[in-house]
């Protein structure tokens, strides 16, 4: 939840495995005001993490992205999260398994929409198999404490989320 200065706000948000890793990564991006780890997709209201790791909730751990789009548009934070995970797995990265770890993106309008599944179909014309899913946005519900600003706090870098640049 690493806050930067005031100015006009937009939000997007991404499920690409682990929050931790999105979350860190995607906050590094010129533009982005916050990135708020949480989850969203699911049945459950308020779920914890406990109850999102049953995997019985059907929410993803997801972020949400608080970002000026003077600064950054949602197409460059959408590239990015496709390079930072593997959008070709299915409820799953690197070592995370479960429905929770889904590759995702909650779109919250239909600009959102056609930018995402336009993507997607660049990567599936590149030869990838693309398993991400292009969802409404609902409810987002921001995760526990501990879980906000993981790598930052803990002076470490993401284990299972790595750039690999699929995008000219």
């Amino acid at each position: 939840m690493n806050e930067r200065p005031q100015g006009p706000r937009e939000e997007a948000f991404f499920a690409g495995g682990c929050f931790w890793g999105v979350e860190h990564l995607l906050q590094a991006l010129d533009g982005v005001r916050s990135v708020t780890s949480g989850y969203m997709g699911g049945r459950t209201s308020n779920p914890s993490y406990e109850d999102v790791c049953t995997g019985l909730t059907g929410h993803a751990e997801t972020v949400r992205v608080e970002y000026d789009p003077g600064r950054v548009d949602y197409e460059t934070l959408a590239k990015r999260f496709f390079e930072i995970h593997d959008p070709t797995q299915v409820n799953r990265q690197g070592p995370d398994h479960g429905e929770q770890y889904r590759s995702a993106v909650f779109v919250r309008n239909p600009d959102q929409r056609r930018v995402a599944e336009g993507l997607i179909r660049t990567l599936r014309d590149r030869g990838y198999r693309v398993a991400t899913t292009v969802e409404d946005a609902a409810t987002f519900w921001p995760a526990e404490d501990h879980h906000q600003d993981y790598y930052v706090r803990h002076g470490s870098e993401p284990y299972c989320h790595l750039r690999v640049k699929r995008f000219d």
